[in-house]
């Protein structure tokens, strides 16, 4: 039995349509904010605050492992529902939470890993959602591209320990957006430019130090529409340390709009 702990995103969807094929015995710790997983038998929607309950519920189904998927919102500590082990490590999930969202997951990752529940990568049942190193459309990137991705890589590698972007948009050799809390679809909303039709990057790296296992940068075809409509040329992204979801659609798209995907 392996637990699915489930935020918000698509990606959580699409491991769930994988291990139901492959017939795995599973349960779902539902932590969307409208529990989007509630209509399967084997969900629990919990409080982020429910520590006795998630473990609980692991523990009794023997799920010695679990796997993230999906973004994991902070949440209103005000309004969040404490269980016992939740007011016992409520001061480390304020202290982690204070740091970012990927802070607050490792977090939770260790509070797991003191009740003697083992996380693994959440690409574990997906490994086809993740490339390697290669050119993944017709278009290829150009000079003014690799100084571009030279600029935008440097960028992300220079910022502080406590920066959790996993995203950069260079156009022209410079850095015209760095991803914040609000996501990939926000920042590029904001690189829209009437002057420039089709030029520039986009950077999808994990951070420095980042733990592999959970919160990979993620794209898919939304990503490569946000793209088009930012007048963004291509997407860049680590060898097999991301999540590429809609691979054939993204792939048909940029084709079909001269954009290039590259993973490095």
């Amino acid at each position: 039995m392996i637990g699915l702990i489930f935020g918000e995103t698509d990606f959580p969807k699409a491991i769930l349509q994988n291990i139901r094929k492959k017939k795995v015995k599973y349960l779902i710790i539902d932590l969307s904010k409208k529990k989007i997983y509630k209509k399967f038998n084997n969900s629990h929607g919990v409080s982020i605050g429910e520590f006795g309950k998630i473990v609980k519920i692991l523990k009794v189904n023997k799920c010695k492992k679990v796997l993230f998927a999906g973004r994991v919102l902070k949440p209103h500590f005000s309004k969040l529902r404490l269980d016992i082990k939740g007011v016992f490590y409520f001061p480390r999930i304020i202290k982690s939470s204070k740091l970012g969202d990927a802070a607050l997951l490792k977090e939770i990752i260790k509070i797991l890993k003191d009740e003697k529940i083992q996380t693994i990568s959440s690409i574990a049942f997906n490994p086809e959602l993740t490339l390697k190193k290669g050119n993944y459309s017709k278009i290829k990137p150009d000079h003014h591209d690799f100084n571009d991705i030279k600029i935008g890589l440097k960028a992300l590698n220079n910022l502080n320990k406590y920066n959790f972007s996993q995203g950069a948009v260079v156009r022209k050799k410079r850095v015209i957006a760095i991803e914040g809390k609000d996501g990939t679809k926000k920042m590029l909303q904001k690189c829209k430019s009437k002057k420039v039709k089709q030029a520039g990057v986009l950077i999808k790296f994990p951070k420095k130090k980042q733990d592999l296992r959970i919160d990979l940068p993620t794209v898919g075809l939304k990503t490569l529409i946000q793209c088009k409509n930012a007048g963004v040329k291509g997407i860049v992204l680590k060898n097999k340390q991301h999540v590429f979801l809609e691979q054939k659609k993204s792939i048909k798209f940029a084709n079909k709009n001269k954009m290039f995907i590259t993973v490095k």
